[in-house]
């Protein structure tokens, strides 16, 4: 994905990706969780830096995504990762195995 599609999805100016990017801004909590749920990672990701990321698997053409796209792809990312965070949950109360 290109900052341009990033940043109209987020609806902020390309260049506040940019400038986010190497250091000059800060992003405030409810953009983070917009580019969270797009990318399928937690806040933790971007608090901590020895949190891994590990990307969800999704095939497209990235020249041809549109903003609806990218809203779609972030809503589905979101129910996966609000998944894991139960199974987890679940693990740890030793409701489910594995």
């Amino acid at each position: 994905m290109s900052q341009s599609q990033i940043a109209e999805f987020l609806n902020i100016d390309q260049s506040y990706i940019s400038k986010f990017e190497t250091g000059e801004r800060k992003i405030g909590v409810d953009i983070l969780e917009k580019a969270c749920n797009l990318f399928g990672c937690t806040l933790k990701y971007f608090e901590d830096e020895n949190e891994e990321y590990t990307p969800m698997s999704i095939a497209f053409r990235p020249n041809s995504l549109q903003k609806e796209d990218l809203e779609a792809i972030a809503e589905i990312n979101k129910i996966a990762l609000n998944m894991a965070f139960m199974n987890s949950i679940l693990k740890e109360n030793g409701e489910v195995e594995g």
